[in-house]
């Protein structure tokens, strides 16, 4: 088989608005200056020429496509990555370790916080209540966190570059801002750093600007809060 032009990749995602897992390669691509361009597939339209199954064999985004090679989940595509582009990881042997760790636990733990603060980087709710689930996530966000800007003497988690723990968590402090979190300094202050990042900044203005919406995520995002803004463009008719 001949190898693919690792230089030659297409990221296909979702509603910036909605799709965290879709924000993970993209922030990280993009903050690491590999080249890539995008196919936004909008879920609302998520049928015929539109389906993801064009692109990803599991059918959920996000996808990077290498030719005739598919990678089809966010931990996948960033060690995919990681085999062209070193800086994708953190450098230092122990920080990679433990970055791969965090990532990891994100992308698989955190239910409450994912079932309690659906992803909508266009509104502002005011959660009913912090469930103790929710709290506990919360908590462990914080000693996660904390424990990785210690451990790698920060700005960022695995240390002084910003690498694909950093953007596993991008998603997470959309969701702070949109719901209003609370967390301890050393946690609010990283998601501060997360948000002024230039990539993440652009992933939600894209997002604020997007005029689709998608019932399914929208009932998601008030089943447990009050909508208290909408920063978003007019939808579609």
């Amino acid at each position: 088989m001949q190898e693919q032009d690792k230089d030659v990749v297409e990221l296909v995602i979702a509603n910036k608005n909605y799709s965290s897992w879709s924000m993970r390669p993209w922030v990280l691509m993009r903050t690491l200056r590999i080249p890539f361009s995008e196919r936004l597939l909008p879920f609302h339209a998520n049928a015929g020429s539109g389906n993801f199954r064009n692109y990803s064999p599991s059918g959920r985004v996000p996808c990077l496509v290498n030719g005739a090679l598919r990678i089809w989940d966010s931990l996948a595509i960033a060690e995919y990555l990681a085999e062209a582009h070193a800086e994708v990881w953190p450098r230092d042997r122990a920080a990679r370790a433990w970055a791969r760790s965090a990532a990891a636990e994100m992308h698989s733990g955190f239910q409450a916080l994912r079932n309690v603060c659906s992803m909508s980087v266009g509104v502002r709710v005011r959660l009913h209540q912090i469930s103790q689930p929710l709290q506990s996530d919360l908590s462990r966000l914080e000693a996660l966190w904390e424990s990785g800007l210690q451990a790698h003497g920060g700005p960022w988690l695995g240390g002084a570059d910003f690498t694909a723990v950093d953007a596993f968590f991008a998603p997470v402090a959309t969701r702070v801002q949109t719901y209003s979190l609370p967390l301890a300094s050393i946690a609010g202050q990283y998601v501060q750093r997360l948000l002024q990042l230039p990539a993440v900044s652009a992933w939600i203005s894209a997002g604020i600007a997007e005029p689709w919406r998608d019932a399914a995520h929208e009932a998601e995002v008030l089943a447990h809060g009050q909508l208290t803004q909408d920063l978003r463009a007019a939808p579609l008719r």
